[in-house]
């Protein structure tokens, strides 16, 4: 039975697209194809998929370049595939914007269950009642990822957005990296807590400076938390 999803599968191997094709197609799911990183955005913007599987080492565009390009238009999910298992890898993916990761070789039913678990995860997302939080000058709109200071908006990626709007709906809550990693990314990533600490750094940087009446707070050997030390939250 179909469920009318969708899946990219962009990688330049063809026995990918025929094992993964197969195990996709038999849990029920439409499968297009891409061979390299132009022709993986091209279909993407012509066939609007549900979820891209995206390889990293492709030809004409890799599959970093992608994903970047990817995310500055849609939220569709992205899971990275690559046969490179070094930490900076997994790293820039989650740090570009990728929902899950797979280091090759893998379980074509591993990646099918990582598949489902994504688009359940997204599905809620999209389905949560809408939430704006204020305080003071700042707005963090997470249904159109939107943060504004003052009204203005600031550059935050979608992944910064989803962090920094997890902890400023808990002030005062600490949570470790590797709860932000779960939380955020719906998977445990062993060693890849960095991303987190990178995530956060970029963030503040594009924080207003001066004092604001509330910052995100560094918990020494835990993690980090939001702090209002003066203001009024509201939430609609």
């Amino acid at each position: 039975m179909s469920t009318n999803q969708l899946i990219l599968i962009c990688d330049d191997q063809r026995i990918i697209h025929e094992t993964l094709g197969a195990y996709l197609r038999n849990e029920g799911f439409e499968c297009v194809s891409a061979f390299d990183g132009e022709q993986a955005i091209a279909m993407f913007g012509s066939r609007k998929p549900d979820l891209v599987i995206l390889d990293i080492m492709m030809p004409k565009k890799n599959g970093m370049d992608v994903c970047r390009e990817i995310r500055q238009t849609s939220h569709t999910p992205i899971i990275m595939l690559t046969a490179r298992s070094e930490e900076i890898d997994r790293v820039l993916g989650l740090e570009l914007g990728a929902d899950d990761y797979i280091v090759k070789p893998f379980s074509s039913r591993e990646v099918v269950a990582r598949v489902k678990a994504v688009l359940r995860r997204f599905s809620r997302e999209q389905e949560e009642p809408s939430q704006v939080i204020r305080y003071g000058g700042l707005e963090i709109n997470i249904n159109n990822y939107d943060v504004r200071m003052n009204g203005e908006r600031l550059p935050l990626t979608p992944k910064e957005v989803e962090i920094f709007q997890l902890l400023a709906s808990h002030p005062g809550k600490v949570f470790s990296r590797e709860k932000i990693l779960s939380l955020v990314w719906g998977y445990e990533y062993f060693g890849d807590t960095r991303a987190v600490d990178t995530q956060i750094k970029r963030i503040r940087q594009k924080l207003p400076q001066e004092d604001v009446g509330w910052a995100i707070k560094t918990v020494y050997g835990v993690g980090y938390r939001f702090e209002v030390y003066g203001g009024e939250e509201t939430e609609n």
